[in-house]
Parts: structure tokens; C-alpha cells; sequence
């Protein structure tokens, strides 16, 4: 994999400096057509294509240099050919539209390095965001192996609404995923605000599902201090906690996809018992938070995911498999679980995927022994 990793970065860069060689190339071929060909043809006024096209790919400088170059080639085939008739006038008009258009792609390439500055910085910004509320996963806590997964739908895309993260606390590992309703900044805030309450209250809360409550009454009180109207604004999540002397999980969960448990090489759906509202909708709906546990033995893994794995759709519509595909997998550790997942996600979407995704794979192993990452 690494091997081939290079392999993409290499022939990225490749093609990055063809492209950029792509303006001297155009006027290379005019050049040639110039003087090959019979001079009524005018290929010459081809020339100020060159600057127009070096305006999306250089800087100002080389834009202008592009511009004095056609010009100069220009003026060379003029000299070359002799003033016949109107030709002379045509070379001059052609030398003047070389001349406006390298002035207009100057303009055009300030504008887009600005905007591409501006990309850049808010590209920084997400990148910094994304480490604040997807923070690199410890791979061990407690008794358990951990990897955590996440796909953005967009290409450049740094982080959005989907969240999760896992704690080491007095009471064992506790677990959030969730997916946030909506989309945008907005989405992003919310997500960030889930999270920082669930990093401040797991470690104190004694019960699950009253940590999903005091998620739930946080996201209340961030929602209301917000302009507009956000009563509508809630998010789906699976709290989970898996206690460092005991072979159970408990989870409580929110209105989100359900876990899968891989369990003597069968994989089931860790459906609830009874329904618990999302969060940020449990005062409106007046309904508690309720638990469910599992056994959780080792050798034992759970999956926590958002609906963007199970919303996957193939060139057909039909829904992502989950349960199928993941009969079939190999689950001898967390992180070739996730590496399956990912791979069957692409392969079945052909790689097209329309939602974020986030996923957590979870192993517990014989050893008791704490790990702090």
C-alpha cells in the first residue's frame, strides 16, 4: 500500500508540471503552424489564447512573460513574411489583442491566486477544526483496540457533521458516533459542541443514560443561544461503555443505525430494546434514555457507524448491504475491519460516495491492563 501510495504521488506531480507546461506547448504548436503553413492562414492570431490559458494556472509574472513571448513570436513571423498588402495590419491588430488579452489574464491571475490564498486559509481552518473534533483515536484504551474511520463525501472536505470519540474514565471506555441532522457550519458547531460536553461530563456522569440526558440538555442550551430558529436541529449517536472488569457493553442509543457485534464469526444487529429519543430531542419528545447491554467477550468487535455507510448507494440505487458484506469479512482486528469496510464502500458505490462516514471498530482483548494513548 505504501508502494503504491508514492506510485499516485508521484504520477500526481507529473501530471501537475505537464499541465503547467501546457501555455509554452500551445504557443510551440502556433509557432510551428506560423511559419509552415502559407501566411494568409494568420495561425499567428491563435497567439493570445496563450496568456488567456496560462491566467488558470501561473502566477501573474508568468502570465506576463506568456504575453511578451506570443508577442514577440508575433512580431517575428510579421518581420518574417514581409509587409504584403494588409498583412502588416493584421500582425499589428493581432499584436494589440496579444497585448489586451495579457493584460485581462494578468487581472484574471491575481484574482485567482487571491481566491486560492483564501482556500487555502479556510482549508486551514477545517484542517484545524477536524483535529479538534476528530482527533487522531487512541489505538488501545483499557482492554480494548480501537480504529476509527472517516470519509468525506467531498473531495477537499475536512470535516462536517458526523463526529465521535472515545474516553478512558473511572467507569471504563466510554464511546459517542454520531451524525448531526443537516449540513454546512452550522452542522459543524453542533457536532463540536456534542463532543466537547461529552469529553467534559463522561468522566463524572456514574450512568449512561443520564450522560445522554445531560448531552441532550447541553445541546438545548447551545441550540437556544443561537440565532434563528433551531428547534428542528438534533443529531443521532450510540453512546457506548464497555467496563474494564466486566465482559458486557452497554449502549445506549439515540435514534442511530444500530451496532453491528461480531461474535464467534457471526455478526448480528445490536438493535434497542426500546427506543431513546436523539439528542436535543428528548425535553421535546419527554421520553428518557434507556440501555441496553450486550455481552461483550474478547475477541469480541462492535462497529459504530453513521447513516452514511448504510445510505450508500450503487449505480442502481439499492441500499449499501452492511450486514452482508460484513458476514464476509475478516475480523482479527479493528483496523483491517475498517480497511474492508472502506474498501466495499467504494467498490459498491464506485466510488461515489454522497455522506460523510464515520465508523469506529472496537476489540476487546484478554489483557485487563490500561493503556493510556
Amino acid at each position: 500500500m505504501n508502494h503504491s501510495g508514492r506510485f499516485r504521488r508521484r504520477a500526481g506531480s507529473l501530471q501537475e508540471e505537464l499541465t503547467l507546461l501546457a501555455p509554452l506547448a500551445l504557443i510551440a504548436v502556433i509557432t510551428v503552424l506560423s511559419f509552415a503553413t502559407p501566411s494568409h492562414l494568420y495561425f499567428s492570431r491563435f497567439l493570445s489564447l496563450a496568456p488567456a490559458f496560462a491566467a488558470s494556472l501561473w502566477p501573474v509574472a508568468g502570465t506576463v512573460a506568456i504575453g511578451v513571448l506570443a508577442a514577440a513570436i508575433d512580431v517575428a513571423v510579421a518581420v518574417t513574411f514581409g509587409p504584403v498588402d494588409a498583412r502588416s495590419y493584421t500582425h499589428l491588430f493581432t499584436l494589440m489583442v496579444i497585448v489586451g488579452a495579457t493584460a485581462a489574464a494578468a487581472c484574471a491571475s491575481h484574482v485567482r491566486q487571491q481566491r486560492e490564498q483564501a482556500l487555502a486559509e479556510v482549508s486551514s481552518v477545517a484542517e484545524t477544526t477536524q483535529k479538534v473534533l476528530l482527533r487522531p483515536m487512541p489505538h488501545r484504551l483499557g482492554r480494548l483496540d480501537i480504529e476509527a474511520l472517516y470519509l468525506a463525501a467531498a473531495a477537499r472536505a475536512r470535516v462536517g457533521g458526523d463526529f465521535y470519540e472515545a474516553l478512558e474514565t473511572a467507569r471504563g471506555v466510554r464511546l459517542v458516533i454520531g451524525d448531526v441532522r443537516g449540513k454546512g457550519l452550522s452542522a459543524v458547531g453542533m457536532a463540536s459542541a456534542i463532543v466537547s460536553s461529552f469529553r467534559e461530563f463522561a468522566y463524572d456522569e456514574p450512568d449512561l443514560a443520564r450522560l445522554a440526558r445531560r448531552l441532550d440538555v447541553s445541546m438545548g442550551r447551545y441550540t437556544a443561544l443561537l440565532p434563528g430558529d433551531h428547534t428542528e436541529s438534533f443529531a443521532t449517536a450510540v453512546l457506548a461503555e464497555i467496563p474494564d472488569d466486566g465482559s458486557a457493553v452497554r449502549i445506549v442509543n439515540c435514534g442511530h443505525p444500530p451496532p453491528l457485534l461480531f461474535h464467534a464469526g457471526a455478526v448480528r444487529e445490536v438493535t434497542p430494546t426500546a427506543s431513546s429519543p436523539p439528542i436535543n430531542m428528548g425535553a421535546l419528545l419527554g421520553e428518557d434514555y434507556r440501555i441496553d447491554t450486550v455481552s461483550f467477550t474478547a475477541e469480541d468487535q462492535l462497529l459504530l457507524y453513521t447513516d452514511g455507510v448504510t445510505e450508500t448507494r450503487d449505480r442502481t440505487g439499492a441500499f449499501f448491504p452492511l450486514v452482508q458484506h460484513a458476514g464476509q469479512w475478516d475480523t482479527d482486528s479493528p483496523s483491517r475491519l475498517l480497511k474492508q469496510l472502506h474498501s466495499d464502500l467504494v467498490h459498491y458505490s464506485q466510488n461515489h460516495l454522497d455522506d460523510d462516514i464515520a465508523a469506529i471498530a472496537i476489540r476487546a482483548v484478554a489483557s485487563t491492563a490500561s493503556h493510556r494513548a
